[in-house]
C-alpha cells in the first residue's frame, strides 16, 4: 500500500466508524435536549354550549374537553366549570374547585350559594366568599360569547382577576 500499512488503514476505517456510530446517536440526543418541544398553536376558547339554553340567574355545570401541549405529547383533558347568566345575557364560569383546599363545590338551591361541603365554605352567585375557611373568591374562566355560542378561555385565579 502506498503511504501507509494495512493496520494504519484499519485504526483508520476504525475510527471512523466510531464517528459516524457517535453522530448517529448524539445527534438526535443533542436536538432533543438543545431544540425546545414545537410549538403548537392551540385554540385557548373552547366552545360549552350555546347562550339560549342557559336559564338565567340559575348555575349550570358543564363539561367540556381541552387538548394540552405537554413537550410533544397533547392530551385531551376533561374539565368542567359552572356558568351564570345573568338576566342581561352576560356570562360568568367559575373554576370548579374551592379556593380553600380545592375540593369539588356544589350549588344548592335552597340556599342560592355555592357550598363545598368538605369544609363548609360558602360563596355567592357572583363567587364572593360568605363563609368558611375559603381565602379567596373563585377562580373564573375568562368567557366571550359568539353568535349564540358561549366560550371559555383559560381559569384566572381570583388574586389574578383583581390584578
Amino acid at each position: 500500500m502506498p503511504g501507509g500499512t494495512r493496520r494504519s488503514f484499519y485504526v483508520a476505517a476504525i475510527y471512523g466508524l466510531g464517528g459516524l456510530i457517535t453522530a448517529a446517536l448524539g445527534l438526535p440526543a443533542l436536538v432533543y435536549l438543545l431544540v425546545p418541544a414545537k410549538i403548537r398553536k392551540q385554540d385557548q376558547w373552547v366552545e360549552v354550549g350555546k347562550l339560549a339554553e342557559l336559564p338565567s340567574g340559575s348555575p349550570v355545570e358543564v363539561t367540556f374537553r381541552r387538548m394540552r401541549v405537554d413537550g410533544w405529547k397533547v392530551v385531551s383533558e376533561r374539565n368542567t366549570a359552572w356558568v351564570v347568566k345573568s338576566a342581561a345575557n352576560q356570562v360568568v364560569a367559575f373554576g370548579p374547585q374551592c379556593t380553600h383546599l380545592g375540593c369539588a363545590y356544589h350549588w344548592d338551591d335552597a340556599k342560592n350559594e355555592f357550598v363545598c361541603p368538605c369544609h363548609n365554605s360558602l360563596f355567592s352567585i357572583q363567587g364572593q366568599v360568605l363563609g368558611g375557611p375559603a381565602p379567596r373568591p373563585l377562580d373564573r374562566y375568562q368567557t366571550k360569547v359568539q353568535g349564540d355560542t358561549v366560550m371559555l378561555g383559560q381559569l384566572q385565579t381570583s388574586a389574578e382577576q383583581s390584578a
